[in-house]
């Protein structure tokens, strides 16, 4: 008896029906009951596949749960809408790749399944991997390969792997539970191009910035990625430039940090 698992694989089964367009044959029924009237309805057995095509409205089904001890469940699906796209990811810039194991000798067997697992990918990007990743659990055990491109990336695998010490591989053991905190830090702490190369390099990082200055713009007189963009000292020496340049370059790091995967339990600042 399944119990409260009663009906799982009907839901599994139709989930995948609604994403591929495709019904199944309905198993161990190769004959419909003679005990239905089946010429009166919309209702068939499936003997054997049939296309799911698109139509106007979403894929709906229905999945029944009966069982002897009295389980009487309906459930309705509903194919969902399709995700946007993701932004591109930027090829360019270090990208540092996580990994976690229960143990040293675990670690370097994740770091060899790895590498053979993005060798034989040559579609993969060190960002992709590095996004994904970030969703695994956390164990004992960590370590972050830091690269820019596919093969820094490889090379640190393979030296993680064979326990070889490498100038882009970081291990570590997790530590106590703690809490983090991000610091914004005041006027002064600014220089020429601060932010310049995330901008250039990291989508995340410069849609945070531009809906900044869109924000702004209204406010001030003064382009904020031109300012931030220019090499010229002169134009942080204002307050009313240097203030919310500074402001709209912390939040777009706060979006960065997040997008890693890092969330601040407090701010202050």
């Amino acid at each position: 008896f399944a119990q409260a698992a009663a009906g799982v694989a009907g839901i599994v089964k139709m989930v995948q029906a609604m994403r591929h367009g495709q019904l199944p044959a309905t198993l161990h029924a190769e004959e419909p009951t003679p005990h239905v009237d089946w010429e009166s309805g919309a209702v068939r057995l499936l003997t054997g596949p049939r296309a799911w095509p698109e139509v106007d409205r979403p894929r709906r089904a229905a999945v029944s749960s009966f069982g002897i001890s009295g389980t009487n469940a309906h459930v309705i699906l509903e194919q969902a809408e399709p995700e946007p796209e993701p932004p591109a990811v930027a090829a360019t810039g270090p990208v540092g790749v996580p990994l976690s194991a229960r143990g040293d000798e675990a670690l370097r067997a994740y770091a060899g399944m790895l590498h053979a697992y993005v060798s034989q990918r040559p579609e993969l990007e060190p960002a992709a991997v590095a996004a994904a990743l970030r969703a695994r659990a956390r164990l004992s055990r960590h370590a972050v390969v830091v690269g820019e491109g596919r093969q820094e990336l490889l090379a640190g695998l393979e030296a993680l792997a064979a326990d070889v010490p490498h100038p882009g591989v970081v291990t570590g053991r997790a530590g106590a539970p703690g809490k983090t905190v991000f610091v914004y830090p005041g006027q002064g702490s600014q220089w020429v191009g601060m932010g310049a190369r995330l901008f250039a390099e990291s989508p995340v990082f410069a849609e945070a910035l531009t809906a900044c200055a869109e924000a702004l713009s209204p406010h001030v007189h003064f382009d904020l990625l031109d300012v931030l963009t220019s090499d010229d000292p002169a134009v942080l020496e204002p307050v009313e430039v240097v203030q919310p340049a500074l402001w709209a370059v912390m939040v777009a790091l706060t979006r960065w940090w997040e997008h890693h995967g890092v969330r601040p339990d407090a701010v202050i600042g």
